[in-house]
């Protein structure tokens, strides 16, 4: 078995890292969590003609006429 002879060089190095970066956050999930989140609110056309506003869930009724709305 044959040895290289050393050529006097280190092969190894130190590489000095900063501090580790944050990831800039996806612009539209951001803006929506400095509003304090998605609002669970809904416009509802009913059939009647009402429109309004309300709560999403998976029963909504008209406050004009009672008719319960696809949602």
């Amino acid at each position: 078995m044959t040895k290289r002879p050393r050529t006097g060089r280190d092969t190894t190095r130190t590489v000095a890292l900063g501090a580790p970066r944050a990831l800039p956050a996806d612009p539209p999930r951001r803006r929506e969590r400095d509003a304090g989140g998605p609002e669970d609110r809904a416009l509802y056309h009913c059939h009647c003609g009402f429109i309004f506003e309300a709560p999403v869930t998976t029963s909504v009724g008209c406050p004009h006429c009672g008719t319960a709305q696809a949602w």
